[in-house]
């Protein structure tokens, strides 16, 4: 049995934390500082704001953004709404409830390619969901969701995709939520003639509003992210930020751009972060010194 001194004790966490430190530093830290440094340098080499004034004046920027925001301000909300309402419809405990859990987290085992090609199947002109209609009757014609004109409709294949590919992730972290919270609680509430609304206003949602904020950070940042689904659907039909730092740097090969939708990608989950744990503070559990 290996024992070690109250000295080595001490030192011990700060060893077994080393390697993920050094992995943030190689693999996150030095790209991060890196990239930073393109992106304020112009093509002669020399610190300059060039490349954001590039940005500035190019339409496809700002559709970009705007695409990127209106998937943040849909996508979000919807996947924390539907995943909290699973969790409660899960965590009631009800017969078979174990079978709806692994069915729900089946989408975690899937990538972005592989849920973006699920969904194409499933939509193209010659997909399960045409075909499935026109056998009934319903539609006479291929309801086409992809093409040229066509991105409002791929906009909203693109939101159902995420919605199925991601909020499992969000469900697994509000039902564990859920799952810690102690039945004396609710108990008393029913001792003092608490209504199902009261009990989760009172109860439910404020010991489980740490989990919703940190979940509702999580995935706020990964909807700036989101690339591989939108790319795979519709390519640069309806562009989005993560999306146009492929296509610089990848397609143009114009590394200084990319690095900048990069920066300002990085800018705005910083800035959306701090809003968060600033004005969504669970300050009710916080210690008062």
């Amino acid at each position: 049995m290996i024992s070690f001194s109250s000295r080595e004790k001490n030192w011990m966490p700060y060893l077994l934390f080393l390697p993920v430190l050094i992995y943030l530093a190689g693999f996150v830290g030095y790209p991060l500082i890196k990239a930073l440094g393109i992106a304020f340098t112009s093509e002669a080499g020399k610190f300059s704001f060039e490349n954001f004034i590039t940005l500035t004046r190019d339409s496809t920027f700002w559709k970009a953004l705007k695409n990127t925001l209106l998937f943040l301000i849909i996508i979000v909300p919807l996947q924390v709404i539907f995943a909290f309402l699973l969790a409660l419809f899960v965590n009631s405990r009800f017969k078979g409830y174990m079978t709806v859990l692994y069915i729900i987290s089946i989408p975690l085992a899937l990538s972005d390619v592989s849920a973006a090609l699920m969904s194409y199947n499933i939509f193209t002109s010659h997909g399960f969901l045409n075909k499935f209609l026109m056998s009934f009757g319903i539609i006479e014609t291929p309801i086409y969701f992809f093409g040229l004109g066509l991105s409002s409709r791929a906009f909203w294949v693109i939101v159902l995709t995420e919605l199925w590919r991601a909020t499992p992730l969000v469900f697994v972290i509000l039902l564990a939520s859920l799952q810690t919270i102690s039945k004396d609680y609710f108990e008393a509430a029913d001792v003092f003639g608490f209504s199902s609304w009261q009990k989760f206003f009172y109860i439910t949602l404020p010991l489980t509003m740490p989990s919703l904020q940190s979940a509702l950070l999580i995935r706020t940042l990964f909807a700036f992210q989101i690339f591989g689904v939108v790319w795979l659907l519709s390519g640069r039909d309806i562009p989005i930020l993560a999306g146009e730092v492929y296509y610089q740097q990848a397609e143009l090969n114009n590394f200084q751009l990319a690095a900048t939708y990069g920066f300002i990608i990085a800018f705005i989950c910083i800035i959306i972060s701090w809003v968060y744990i600033t004005f969504l503070r669970t300050k009710h559990l916080e210690l008062k010194k």
